[in-house]
């Protein structure tokens, strides 16, 4: 018995070791792994939350698919990339590309703050069309771009990405940011194409316009049109009309035909004209038309702003002196209200 005890004890203490061992080898891994962990999850909350702050909240355009008369919520940012791939050609410059992700980006933020949609409808922020921006879907670009699609969206994707969360506000408010084709050398003031008068939508020179394909415009059209379409009767004496005044743009504000007074923009709208720089020669039954400009003139024009882009402007700069007096803001207070409305 005396022999048994010490064996005993012995069994007893290794035992105990054997229970021991993987509770000291364990522990001090458990608690470096958890910490490990632990940290990586406070890092990637940390990283998400900034990103989160940076991008602003995470807002859906309701768009009305004209085609399919349907409603489509698409996330603001790939909204953006489907209207600066619809609204300017891919090839243009980065630099005007990203100019336009800016103009984009600021009129749907400006719309959806406004909440007014007009003859569209009910559920809808905006269409797909000219009545607000042209938006083309992947599957669309796809169509359209062929072969070509996959360099085209990664350099508007690039561009709109460089410009995330960006606006351009005046008095820290989002502006009215509209844009057109070419201009005829010089955008136009507001007041002198629409009712509202805006102070950074006035006219500035644009003389890199005139390398523009759609810079000269020439129309033919029968007499009996003409005056048909414009509600008027040409003189006998093969005269066509007077240019009255021309606004601050160079365009035609004001003419007189045969007696009758009729707004520049009326004439373009009538005579559907590229632009209201225009002049007219009568030859025989014929009216000969010759415009300069595409477009009505107010804002940024896309291939000024891209002969900008070729000459080393940012897109900073470009959308600066088209839109007199802007910042370009964060637009994550703005879609901070959107969220509230919600």
């Amino acid at each position: 018995m005396k022999r048994m005890k010490p064996l005993i004890a012995l069994f007893s203490f290794l035992f105990v070791v054997v229970l021991l061992i993987p509770t000291v080898l364990v522990v001090p891994f458990n608690d470096r792994e958890t910490g490990n962990l632990a940290e990586e999850l406070r890092e990637r909350g940390a990283a998400q939350s900034a990103k989160a702050t940076e991008n602003g909240p995470d807002v859906e355009v309701a768009v009305y698919r004209s085609k399919e008369r349907r409603i489509e919520q698409i996330p603001l940012e790939q909204y953006v990339v489907g209207v600066v791939a619809a609204e300017m050609p891919a090839e243009f410059e980065i630099e005007a590309l990203k100019a336009q992700a800016l103009t984009a980006r600021t009129y749907i933020v400006k719309q959806l703050l406004n909440d007014q949609p007009i003859s569209i409808p009910k559920g809808a922020n905006v269409t797909d069309t000219v009545m607000h921006q042209v938006y083309y879907s992947n599957d669309e670009l796809k169509r359209l771009w062929g072969s070509d699609y996959k360099w085209k969206i990664k350099k508007v994707t690039e561009a709109v990405e460089a410009t995330r969360g960006q606006i351009l506000t005046y008095s820290n408010q989002p502006i009215e940011a509209s844009f057109f084709s070419t201009s005829n050398g010089f955008t136009e003031n507001s007041e002198a194409y629409w009712e509202n008068e805006f102070p950074y939508l006035k006219s500035v020179a644009s003389p890199w316009d005139e390398q523009s394909p759609k810079f000269y415009h020439r129309k033919v059209m029968p007499v009996a049109e003409f005056e048909r379409k414009l509600g008027i009767h040409l003189p006998k004496d093969g005269s066509v009309g007077v240019i009255l005044s021309r606004t601050p743009g160079k365009r035609v504000n004001m003419v007189e035909i045969n007696g009758k007074k009729i707004k520049g923009r009326e004439v373009r709208e009538k005579l559907g004209l590229t632009s209201t720089d225009f002049s007219w020669v009568r030859k025989g039954d014929e009216i000969i038309i010759t415009t300069k400009g595409y477009g009505h003139g107010v804002g940024m024009s896309q291939y000024g702003a891209n002969f900008m882009a070729k000459q080393g402007k940012t897109y900073d700069q470009i959308v600066k002196y088209y839109y007199r007096g802007v910042e370009i803001s964060s637009a994550t207070a703005f879609l901070n209200q959107l969220t509230v409305k919600k």
